[in-house]
């Protein structure tokens, strides 16, 4: 058997289409987002957060039947794997780091909350409110929409972090972005590529985040 660390290192598809499509897309939706609300644009705001909202209810459903190194099964791992990791004792990892999965599982929970905040605001003049806005009284939206825009710095300082966190693995010659447009990695010895799922799950559960998302765009009418 040849040595383990011999064993040259080989690219391999890591990143499946869906999950390099979501997470492009919310990319450049956030920072659209923040544009267009301190703009005076609410239309496109509101158009923004609806999109983000389906694609982040296409990526928790692409988190429980999508590719493994999609699944939140796959890279939420415990505080043993993490402190493994952080120790440099971790093996060979194909997709989120322990460390780097919690710092996906953030952001989308902070984006989550974001949204959700969002549908119940109402702005200075009452003409302007999310969807779900006629579910709580004029002051309870105002107050809401206040936290709405404290929310956006948390939210960025989550992105900064992993930001940094690119940075950081790129000045040790790691790339991470090339890997999440092409979707191919370099694998480690050891390291085994994963199995793709069969392309047509992709359907019906972006039909399904669809027609979730616009029927909460829609105040919960059909």
């Amino acid at each position: 058997m040849r040595d383990a660390a011999r064993t040259p290192w080989v690219e391999a598809r890591v990143w499946d289409l869906p999950t390099r499509a979501v997470h492009w897309l919310i990319a450049v939706l956030v920072p659209f987002s923040w544009w267009s609300a301190h703009s005076d644009h609410l239309p496109w705001h509101r158009l923004s957060g609806y999109t983000i909202l389906g694609l982040l209810i296409f990526r928790l459903f692409w988190g429980v039947w999508g590719s493994p190194t999609a699944r939140f099964s796959n890279f939420l791992r415990g505080p043993a794997a993490v402190r493994a990791y952080l120790a440099g004792r971790a093996g060979p990892v194909i997709g989120h780091n322990p460390l780097g999965g919690w710092s996906i599982a953030a952001m989308l929970a902070m984006l989550a909350a974001q949204l959700s905040l969002g549908l119940f605001s109402v702005d200075e003049d009452g003409l302007e409110a999310g969807p779900l806005a006629r579910l709580v009284s004029f002051d309870t939206g105002r107050a809401i929409a206040k936290i709405h825009h404290l929310g956006f710095w948390v939210l960025l300082s989550l992105i900064g972090l992993h930001l940094a966190a690119i940075a950081f693995h790129a000045l040790r010659r790691r790339d991470l972005v090339t890997p999440m447009i092409t979707g191919r990695a370099v694998v480690a010895p050891g390291g085994q590529p994963p199995l793709f799922v069969p392309r047509w799950r992709v359907l019906p559960a972006a039909v399904a985040a669809g027609a979730i998302a616009w029927f909460i765009a829609h105040g919960l009418r059909v």
